[in-house]
């Protein structure tokens, strides 16, 4: 679990360069320490799973007031809350599910024009104290890896606020998963209630208006183009974890240099795939559903997409969200076959073995990829540079199934930029 863990460093790493950016005097007194207690249910993830009582959260999230950041992406997303939250979780049975621990970085924002109503999103990472074990524990199948990526929303409802706090009742939804670098990988989902209270400091006040720079207007093109290099296994039977490499590139447009909206085209090699056709694995033998693969294996383990892409940039960091619609992945269709079946697919597949049916789902899953990460910019994008170079960490997933982990690289061009009043 290697991966999730370097993941893990490069989401804080990106998060402490935020906090150390420039024009740092907006930030005196603008710190806010927001305790929260959630109560719920952990929804089980297989049959078989073990009992379980109420779930309960104790989170700490450590946030910034952007309402007198000077920065455009503040002042474009109305002054949104960001930070750090840190959280012990018992899953409400501490034998089998045990306890997780979580560093999320996170954005907190009001919805609807409304100051009472707000939302929260958040991607990070856990730490799990119990996960699945064949002999000891083979009724939790939600992961079998120490280290999951972690993923939370919530909608808050204010109902007090005093002179230096803000009381607040929410909705919450909660995500655990490991992103498909080991099986079993069926995943922690839960419902909470929560009640918090956000502390701000008594010497924190919001500038009067006019004291803010009022920006243009303004729209760029850009290109970009990077490498990114995934993490996945095939099955239970082939539970390894291999590479898959990926070369992408797009071309959009960058509105207020805060928003960017781009289309694009991605090239991926699935080893899993590539080497499950040269080593003659039991569905491409002769006389198997799969056979022709062998005629061309990188052919085969290849995927081709086009993509849309949109991204919030706050800076240094870009909240990325990817769709894409795969023009060819032919061997999805042994994924498909090994994992859809009957459970326990063995290595060598009996020919009277029941596999995973071509049906409806499997069209969608096929056709849909989605990818969910963070990036971060060496330079601040509130300069508009002409050249930038960015790290990302992703979750890909096919129609929000996850399908690897993945490290990037890339490099963006943009165009000078056009300004209007």
């Amino acid at each position: 679990m290697r991966h999730i863990g370097a993941i893990l460093l490069l989401l804080l790493f990106s998060l402490a360069v935020h906090a150390q950016e420039s024009q740092n005097n907006w930030r005196t007194n603008a710190r806010i320490l927001n305790p929260e207690l959630l109560f719920g249910q952990t929804y089980e993830s297989n049959s078989n799973f073990p009992d379980t009582g109420l779930q309960y959260q104790v989170v700490m999230n450590f946030g910034m007031d952007n309402a007198n950041n000077p920065q455009q992406w503040a002042q474009r997303l109305k002054a949104p809350v960001t930070g750090l939250s840190i959280g012990l979780t018992n899953f409400g049975n501490r034998d089998s599910l045990g306890l997780a621990i979580s560093v999320i970085p996170y954005i907190h924002f009001n919805i609807f024009k409304k100051e009472k109503l707000s939302a929260l999103v958040g991607l990070g990472g856990s730490y799990h104290t119990e996960g699945f074990d064949a002999v000891n524990n083979p009724n939790n199948q939600a992961t079998t890896t120490d280290l999951t990526w972690a993923f939370r929303t919530a909608f808050y409802y204010r109902f007090l606020q005093t002179q230096n706090s803000d009381w607040r009742v929410g909705i919450n939804y909660a995500h655990h998963s490991n992103g498909h670098t080991r099986l079993l990988n069926q995943g922690y989902n839960s419902f909470l209630a929560s009640l918090s209270v956000s502390f701000h400091e008594e010497e924190f006040e919001v500038l009067p208006a006019g004291s803010l720079p009022e920006y243009e207007s303004s729209r760029l093109n850009y290109f970009s183009l990077r490498y990114g290099q995934g993490f996945n296994v095939l099955a239970l039977a082939i539970n390894d974890q291999r590479p898959v490499y990926t070369v992408a590139g797009e071309f959009g447009r960058v509105y207020n240099n805060t928003f960017k909206l781009g289309l694009g085209f991605a090239y991926r090699l699935y080893q899993h795939y590539y080497d499950y056709i040269r080593n003659n694995e039991s569905l491409v033998q002769d006389g198997r559903e799969f056979d022709y693969f062998k005629e061309d294996p990188w052919r085969y383990g290849s995927n081709f997409a086009i993509t849309f892409n949109g991204e919030f940039l706050l800076n240094h960091i870009g909240l990325d969200l990817q769709l894409g619609l795969n023009l060819h992945k032919p061997g999805y269709q042994i994924d498909w076959r090994l994992n859809e079946g009957w459970d326990n697919t063995p290595r060598e597949v009996p020919e009277t073995w029941m596999l995973g049916e071509f049906n409806s789902k499997y069209q969608i899953k096929k056709l849909i990829s989605s990818r969910l990460g963070l990036k971060y910019y060496l330079i601040g994008n509130e300069q508009a540079p002409k050249h930038n170079i960015f790290l990302g960490a992703h979750l890909s997933a096919n129609l929000g199934q996850a399908d690897f982990t993945e490290f990037s690289i890339g490099y963006v061009y943009q165009w000078k930029p056009n300004k209007s009043k």
